[in-house]
């Protein structure tokens, strides 16, 4: 059954995205704002489909952790629901996501419509470069920065480095870090097909202000955080971890 559920998804989604990647496109001549107002459209129209069609919800534990000022999240990667759901929970945002992305027919073009940070991965150097440069202009322009700091997706229970961009852009544009934990990859899995129902956690880290703190820092901080509330919320993940605070 969920994997009908999925396909079903897919397939409305795929639908859904054709025309709204088109017409956010088409409003390239327009302010950010308007195309804004065109992906809210098509995120309400997403997060409905995961309700209705797959029996995915989501909940938000410290939402009061939320800056006024526009600041740099970086949160865990473990599916592709939290490309879209983060942006139903934070204020305007961009995403710092590999290049490749933009040449996907309608979803691809709607990201480059947006504004997204862009980078390749391969030139290490010239994309920390843009990351910074581009980063620092949205958040002057009034939007969020979100960094999946372990630079892919990464299943349950599992970690990768944390590398240090996003901290480094927030030392650079004096901007707050805000650190985030969620669940999603125990319902929308990397290497399965199926997803399944249920409800994701979000959680939302105090934000880390920059002042006075290095990158390296300001990484191991965040890190810190984001590993420590994952084993809150996943606890069955991390059975060494539950075992020796029984003991």
């Amino acid at each position: 059954m969920a994997a009908l559920r999925t396909a079903l998804f897919l397939l409305l989604v795929g639908l859904l995205t054709m025309p709204f990647g088109l017409l956010v496109t088409l409003a390239i001549a327009f302010p950010m704002t308007v195309r804004y107002r065109i992906i809210a459209l098509w995120r309400s129209g997403f997060m409905g489909l995961c309700r209705h069609v797959l029996g995915l919800r989501y909940r938000v534990l410290g939402r009061e952790n939320i800056p006024p000022e526009p600041s740099v999240v970086m949160a865990k990667h473990q599916s592709a629901w939290e490309t879209v759901g983060l942006q139903d929970i934070f204020p305007p945002l961009v995403f710092v996501l590999k290049k490749e992305l933009l040449r996907v027919p309608f979803f691809g073009w709607g990201l480059a419509a947006m504004k997204m940070i862009s980078i390749n991965r391969a030139a290490a150097k010239d994309a920390l470069r843009q990351v910074f440069d581009q980063g620092a202009e949205r958040l002057a322009a009034g939007y969020w920065v979100v960094i999946f700091p372990e630079g892919t997706r990464v299943e349950p229970g599992q970690t990768s480095r944390y590398k240090p961009g996003g901290a480094h852009l927030a030392v650079r544009s004096d901007a707050r870090v805000v650190p985030v934990a969620h669940d999603a990859g125990e319902f929308w899995r990397k290497s399965v097909f199926a997803i399944s129902p249920g409800v994701i956690t979000v959680s939302i880290g105090p934000a880390i202000d920059p002042t006075g703190k290095s990158a390296a820092r300001i990484n191991t901080l965040a890190a810190a955080w984001i590993e420590s509330e994952m084993r809150r919320i996943s606890p069955h993940r991390y059975p060494a971890t539950a075992d020796a605070v029984a003991a």
